[in-house]
């Protein structure tokens, strides 16, 4: 199997024998990388990239992701480690989405995840909004113990690197213990996250109850805070799409009432809007999977030889590169829901649409996100209308960051009150 270099201006390949055939590899630094690896590598089913000093399998066909992901997921079990005032009261003015949002995802996790009442807007140096940001605004030095990780996993582990201060996870550590032990003292109980970690502590010790709030911090604040920023933008910059949701929550909607579960599951045109902003922007670039045992993929093109994936060895099933592949969709960088439609989305291949992973390892908090985007977008489309402003950007493009998806620029409009 080639190489993507054979066909793009990359770092100098390097060849890895294997159990059976060829596999070549290039060298791919982010996330831009990936996209040109993975546009380079047509039409290979997969390709070897580089990721530092890592060699890793490009999945590049939607058939083979299904076999890693679902049929043969016992082969790929495990991910990579990572590391062992009102919100509507701004209206006349520029309104900066990114932090707006940004806010109120941290508190909906404050409230779901804690148990704890905080407003973002209001004071917005408290410290729960201050730590959350530490974590999802990596700095150089995090970023370079993370590149140290992955890349030399012996030597971080005998330097016993961690990518958080200690003064960030005792807040954590803390806020779990101190929550937990008033709660038992004043038979406190609450639906959110800390009950459910107060059910499991007989099977799990501290430090793990503790990770388990923390991870669910961390993978909820920033795949809704994204998606609610650059969906925000997007009806900022079409009109007519977002002329169309107005129209279908009016239906539904009555400011003297209170939203239901039952009327969110009936709006589909939302549904549509908010998974064309998964496919075109989706928060996950990559499905990581670690192989665990011997597997055969198939020659990557008709006269190539099949490759064993060893256990130990990284497949990336790709996801966002899928979601913008006009083989898939018809002028991607296109925003059109229509995809989505009753009428249309029976045309959408299966494994082509993958923005919460698939397989027995997908996103488990799926759900609460897709509900939260939910809940926001429905009273801001109901109560106001998105204008573009001088500062919007357009066309939208991606700030390059590697752990955040920003439109470069931020994302600034004007809401204009609907009544």
């Amino acid at each position: 199997m080639a190489s993507c270099c054979a066909r793009h201006k990359c770092s100098k390949g390097v060849t890895c024998q294997a159990a059976h055939g060829q596999l070549n590899y290039c060298y791919c630094s982010a996330a831009a990388g990936h996209g040109q690896c993975f546009e380079a590598g047509a039409p290979e089913r997969y390709v070897g990239i580089l990721e530092r000093t890592m060699p890793i399998v490009m999945i590049r066909d939607p058939e083979l992701i299904k076999l890693i992901t679902v049929k043969d997921f016992d082969h790929f079990v495990d991910h990579r480690e990572f590391f062992g005032e009102d919100v509507f009261n701004k209206v006349t003015e520029e309104v900066d989405v990114d932090d707006l949002m940004r806010r109120y995802a941290n508190d909906v996790i404050a409230s779901t995840a804690f148990g704890i009442e905080v407003n973002s807007v209001v004071d917005k140096t408290n410290e729960f909004y201050e730590t959350g940001q530490k974590l999802s605004n990596f700095s150089v030095w995090m970023r370079i113990k993370i590149l140290i990780t992955h890349a030399f996993p012996a030597l971080a582990k005998k330097l016993k690197l961690q990518a958080f201060s200690e003064k960030t996870t005792n807040f954590f550590r803390g806020l779990v213990k101190n929550t937990m032990e008033y709660r038992e003292q004043n038979k406190v109980e609450r639906p959110d996250m800390i009950q459910l970690l107060m059910q499991a502590a007989k099977e799990w010790n501290p430090d793990e109850l503790v990770g388990q709030a923390f991870i669910f911090f961390m993978a909820g604040f920033e795949t809704s805070a994204s998606v609610l920023v650059m969906t925000v933008h997007e009806l900022s910059l079409n009109p007519e799409v977002q002329a169309t949701l107005y129209e279908e929550i009016k239906q539904f909607g009555d400011v003297k009432k209170a939203l239901i579960y039952d009327i969110l599951q009936n709006m589909k045109y939302l549904d549509m809007v908010i998974n064309e902003t998964f496919r075109k922007w989706s928060p996950a670039i990559i499905m990581d999977r670690v192989c665990l045992k011997p597997y055969d993929l198939p020659p990557s093109r008709p006269g190539a030889n099949p490759y064993t994936v060893e256990p130990g060895q990284v497949v990336y099933n790709m996801v966002n590169c899928i979601h913008m592949d006009e083989k898939y969709y018809p002028e991607p960088h296109r925003f059109d829901p229509e995809r989505f439609s009753e009428e249309n989305k029976n045309n959408i291949k299966p494994f082509t649409f993958m923005p919460f992973g698939m397989g027995p390892r997908n996103c488990i908090g799926a759900r609460f996100a897709l509900l939260e985007v939910k809940v926001l977008l429905y009273h801001l489309i109901l109560n106001f209308e998105i204008l573009k402003c001088q500062r919007t950007s357009e066309p939208l493009r991606l700030q390059p960051t590697d752990f955040q998806i920003k439109a470069l620029g931020g994302t600034w409009v004007k809401l204009r009150k609907r009544y």
